[in-house]
């Protein structure tokens, strides 16, 4: 699925959560793991790089990807 912008819908996957979090967009991502998950700047900007981040990073395994992956 493309957004009205044409970038990829991103799927948040957090371990012990069976359900994903869906977002339009890596802004979007980033206010949510910043104010919900309350990740550190620096785990979240690494998991919008590299897709995962976990310990001792952020206290659970964090992964991000495009819709459909």
């Amino acid at each position: 699925m493309i957004s009205d912008q044409g970038l990829p819908w991103l799927d948040l996957r957090v371990e012990g959560d069976p359900h994903p979090r869906r977002f339009d967009g890596q802004a979007t991502a980033l206010q949510y793991l910043l104010r919900v998950e309350r990740l550190s700047a620096d785990a979240a900007h690494e998991l919008l790089e590299r897709g995962e981040v976990g310990p001792p990073a952020a206290r659970r395994a964090y992964t991000l990807r495009p819709l459909g992956q």
